[in-house]
């Protein structure tokens, strides 16, 4: 097994006013050559917009672009004709294959919205836009590993194009919970959204995220009530 730790306070800062964002990768004007990704995850951005501002209109092609809001709301608009509302416990997923522009605003004037943004390296190029969103919470058990996104578009959450699989979980303290992946050329990033946890005897609190490979199986011990993100993906 081989791991790869990444503090919380580590990441990379942006303050744009209207936009407080931590980068776990290189990302826009922060750059660093060790921190590329881990494996097909190439972005996962930690961002904070207030009330009535947001990302206006702006392209990607080939990329898979995951949203997770935290708190409040996040309005998507795009140039394949979706528009709506983001809201918590909701996931989206955007494949921006040939290539699709869109905006992401604060939708609510008063609120700030607080959200994930996660990107994934496609296993195919070029393929048609498309656009997912799907709420949760029929999903999510409490102290295990619910599925959230996944490769199979018949399976439980969203899907995109790449073998990977993404899991979150509501987890009390003293809870131990095992993760088996499902491919054994993957790796596997925990990102802690809140609480403390122990992963193969790497304590991680908030916001703090490790990466883990060659192995087939992860340990997580709760430390402190925790919301934890777990992203396999392929190496």
């Amino acid at each position: 097994m081989q791991t790869i730790y990444h503090a919380a306070d580590s990441r990379g800062n942006a303050d744009h006013g209207w936009l407080k964002s931590r980068h776990t990768f290189s990302f826009a004007n922060y750059y660093d050559p060790q921190r590329m990704g881990f494996g097909a995850l190439r972005v996962i951005n930690d961002d904070f917009v207030t009330a009535g501002q947001g990302f206006g209109k702006h392209s990607h092609r080939d990329m898979e672009i995951i949203s997770i809001p935290l708190s409040g709301k996040l309005a998507h608009g795009d140039s394949i004709g979706n528009e709506g509302v983001i809201e918590t416990g909701e996931i989206q997923v955007m494949s921006a294959g040939t290539g699709i522009i869109h905006s992401e605003m604060n939708g609510d004037n008063e609120e700030a919205v607080k959200f994930l943004q996660i990107w994934v390296m496609p296993n195919k190029m070029n393929v048609e836009p498309r656009y997912q969103q799907i709420r949760m919470d029929d999903l999510m058990q409490p102290n295990t590993f619910n599925q959230v996104l996944s490769p199979n578009a018949d399976d439980a959450g969203v899907w995109i194009h790449q073998n990977a699989w993404f899991s979150m979980g509501n987890f009390d303290k003293g809870v131990t919970e095992t993760y088996p992946l499902n491919d054994a050329n993957n790796g596997v990033y925990i990102f802690v959204i809140s609480g403390k946890v122990v992963v193969n005897g790497n304590t991680l609190d908030t916001r703090d995220g490790l990466g883990v490979w060659d192995t087939k199986k992860v340990t997580m011990d709760v430390i402190d009530n925790a919301k934890v993100l777990l992203m396999e993906v392929p190496m």
